[in-house]
């Protein structure tokens, strides 16, 4: 494996439904789960994805936030999107 977007296409070949987070992603990361497999993907502080990441996952997803707040540090919404994958998948078993 060379890269996160070889990495990627492995956990594609092995059933995984990759989602990158991203404060502008298209969809709220809870109407993005599909499946029994979720790879989250998180970018660097401040730079977030890189661009051949945001290419390379399945999709991208944001956390909808309250108020003004439209991005959280990266332990934060790892912490966040890990809750919420949990919770999605205990309610599909």
């Amino acid at each position: 494996m060379k890269n996160l977007a070889d990495a990627l296409g492995q956990l594609h070949e092995a059933g995984f439904q990759t989602i990158g987070l991203d404060s502008e992603g298209p969809a709220e990361l809870e109407k993005t789960f599909d499946g029994q497999k979720i790879a989250l993907v998180l970018g660097a502080e401040g730079k977030g994805l890189r661009q051949k990441t945001r290419e390379t996952v399945a999709a991208l997803a944001r956390l909808d936030m309250p108020g003004a707040i439209h991005s959280l540090n990266v332990s934060n919404a790892a912490a966040v999107s890990l809750y919420a994958a949990r919770k999605f998948l205990a309610n599909s078993e």
